[in-house]
């Protein structure tokens, strides 16, 4: 553990050196191929930082945060877009804080590219805060850390799908927290409700993991659909868009398994991800062949939409990761990390602040 601290400070001096370079240095350059040039230390450096640890849960974070999330965010930055980019500039606290977490600053304007779906009479909001999601990761965690091996494997994977809804949901709410506290910015929530979607489109666009779909749609969507507009049009072109969002978040959630589980990627995870694509241009062409067709009701839309996203992650998106074992030593070292947090939490943000302040 004493070595695993010792990568840990090692790695988040890193971040915090890598993030100064860009703010002081990478920023003074015109935006374009040379401030791209000279962003690729960083991205590099970025890139290898999951493989200083032994330990899944702070490779897992790491990857996810850093490789992915920080990475995609400064290849924006390169060209003057994106969250790190305004004028006048962010202050350095703020810059390192976007840069390195999970986090985004509350937009009232819609995105125009994902228009909303026409009004239903599906409830917008369940009760369930933060507290509560807790609370019942923990119970969930404790039950499969306990008695896994007497509970049927399909009843497992039912709670695997619940815990990585509120594994990611918590840890991105946990960002959230400690960016409100130490940078006082009104965040938006890490996901809306996805059980509640009514379509894959609905639950990837506007209700899943929304840091990363925005992420994504920024990186990826917006510039592959301009690129394809004067050949294909508007419309056209939005669906290789979609494929093409949908195989990157494939394959960098193959690099993120490879980093916990250190082994060959089998696929599966891009398969998972470019079937759900092909799934949501095929809606799209539907919805656009038939714009008055009438909608499914929600009860029936909503339970078909997740149950398809359940059905298939047990096909393709889990095993790679419990055929392996990675699923067991996740849970037993993200339970410490809750049990930590919940002892420490108020120490934690007021340590947080005292760095910016």
């Amino acid at each position: 553990m004493e070595g695993e601290i010792k990568n840990l400070v090692e790695v988040l001096l890193s971040i915090l050196s890598s993030l100064c370079f860009c703010y002081f240095v990478s920023s003074k350059i015109p935006k374009g191929k040379y401030r791209f040039l000279s962003l690729l230390p960083i991205f590099s450096l970025f890139t290898i930082l999951p493989l200083r640890f032994t330990y899944a849960f702070p490779t897992s974070v790491t990857a996810f945060f850093i490789t992915w999330l920080a990475n995609f965010k400064l290849l924006l930055f390169a060209f003057d877009l994106g969250p790190l980019s305004s004028n006048p500039p962010k202050s350095l606290p703020l810059f390192i804080t976007l840069a390195s977490l999970p986090i985004k600053i509350t937009n009232p304007e819609k995105s125009q590219n994902c228009p909303p779906d026409p009004p239903s009479k599906l409830p917008t909001k369940l009760p369930l805060n933060l507290a509560a999601e807790t609370v019942i990761l923990s119970l969930l965690m404790g039950a499969l850390f306990d008695y896994r091996e007497r509970i049927h494997p399909k009843i497992v994977l039912v709670l695997y799908c619940c815990m990585v809804f509120l594994m990611v949901d918590v840890l991105i709410s946990i960002a959230n927290m400690a960016a409100r506290a130490a940078v006082g910015l009104e965040l938006e929530p890490p996901s809306n409700e996805p059980y509640l979607a009514t379509s894959l489109q609905d639950f990837w666009g506007r209700r899943w993991n929304l840091m990363v779909t925005n992420n994504l749609r920024y990186t990826v969507y917006n510039p592959v659909r301009s690129a394809l507009e004067g050949a294909l049009g508007r419309e056209v072109a939005q669906l290789p868009a979609v494929m093409a969002t949908f195989i990157v978040s494939g394959l960098m959630h193959e690099l993120l398994f490879y980093y916990v589980t250190r082994a060959s990627p089998t696929w599966e995870m891009t398969g998972f991800f470019v079937l759900h694509g092909a799934c949501v241009v095929a809606e799209q062409v539907v919805n656009r062949a038939a714009p008055g067709r009438r909608r499914l009701h929600w009860a029936v839309a909503g339970p078909s939409t997740v149950g398809f996203v359940v059905a298939t992650s047990f096909w393709l998106f889990f095993p790679p990761i419990t055929e392996g074992g990675a699923d067991v030593k996740l849970i037993e070292e993200f339970k410490w990390f809750m049990d930590f947090t919940k002892r420490n939490l108020v120490l934690i943000c007021e340590n947080f602040m005292r760095c910016f302040h």
